[in-house]
């Protein structure tokens, strides 16, 4: 546990102790996972929890904060394969912000100086993303050496030696560290996502429209997978038609139903918050069991079967 103050004045009264990282846990329990699961060297130990920074001044939204969630990666390995791991996870944790539609121009590795490292850190690599206020760390990589279990092993009078069944050797394993923020890259993709798309002009008036916003996620990260939406709210029985689409989708997406406003409104406010699809039930839907989807990003629009939904979405979608 970390003996903090926490805010801007330090006395008695503001005395905490808090969990700087969330990797000692998994250092303790290093022999407890080798045991109980035979892993064999090099493994990798994940999680996800709660960490906190004594932040004086916590700014830039979610970027910087006094409690937050980290997700991490802890990675055993011989001590002369170690250099070659840490080139290994920095290229692969870049490439995850690549797949998930981090744009390549947004992203660099910051190799850290001697003088400026974490005192673990014989290596150490960040992950900068350009926010809208500058280039800022969201994940470092960190070849942490034997650091850890070499002195939990010396405070806790317990060998944290791993014993190698194929050379007989008992040996410290050196660990390469990924860790990352979790609002920090979710602040990270909603940045990228975010976009602009300029109206054209209206065919009545010829007024340029305003500005219209799109939430450009990628599809695994998009929250909503679809919206179902009657053409109009004042025919009963397109709403109630909607509504029957709307049911037959719920229990597999995670999905909206909207009838509120003209149906150019509607695709807009899902377009905002990042929904793959929108599906639009019209008075056709009614003869032909068929409706209107709507791709998000292309703005493209097919008539697909109300029976194959289901299918389609998860084929768009990637669910």
């Amino acid at each position: 546990m970390m003996k903090t103050f926490v805010g801007p004045v330090e006395n008695e009264n503001s005395l905490t102790y808090l969990r700087p990282e969330t990797c000692q846990g998994i250092y303790v329990n290093f022999l407890n996972v080798v045991n109980s699961t035979r892993m064999k060297v090099p493994f990798g130990i994940a999680q996800i929890g709660k960490a906190f920074r004594n932040e004086i001044t916590p700014g830039n939204y979610i970027f910087r904060l006094r409690e937050f969630e980290q997700m991490e990666m802890q990675w055993f390995s011989e001590s002369s394969k170690a250099d070659d791991w840490f080139n290994y996870w920095k290229e692969e944790r870049l490439k995850w912000y690549l797949d998930l539609g981090i744009k390549k121009e947004n992203l660099r590795l910051v190799e850290i100086p001697k003088k400026e490292r974490a005192h673990y850190a014989k290596r150490q690599v960040d992950i900068e993303y350009h926010f809208p206020f500058g280039w800022k760390e969201i994940e470092g990589v960190h070849n942490r050496g034997d650091y850890d279990l070499s002195n939990h092993s010396k405070h806790s009078i317990e060998d944290l030696k791993y014993f190698d069944e194929a050379t007989g050797k008992k040996y410290i394993p050196h660990i390469i560290e990924t860790s990352v923020g979790v609002e920090r890259i979710l602040l990270a993709f909603l940045c990228d996502a975010y976009t602009e798309v300029k109206g054209g002009r209206t065919k009545t008036t010829k007024a340029v429209k305003e500005v219209e916003s799109v939430l450009k996620l990628d599809k695994r990260l998009a929250p909503i997978k679809a919206a179902v939406l009657p053409l109009v709210r004042n025919k009963p029985e397109l709403v109630k038609k909607a509504k029957e689409v709307y049911q037959l989708l719920k229990p597999h997406f995670n999905c909206q139903y909207d009838e509120l406003g003209s149906i150019g409104r509607r695709y807009r406010r899902q377009d905002e918050i990042g929904t793959l699809l929108c599906l639009t039930v019209d008075f056709e839907t009614l003869e032909n069991n068929d409706l209107t989807l709507r791709d998000r990003d292309t703005m493209k629009q097919e008539r697909v079967k109300i029976e194959e939904l289901i299918e389609i979405i998860k084929k768009k979608g990637n669910v």
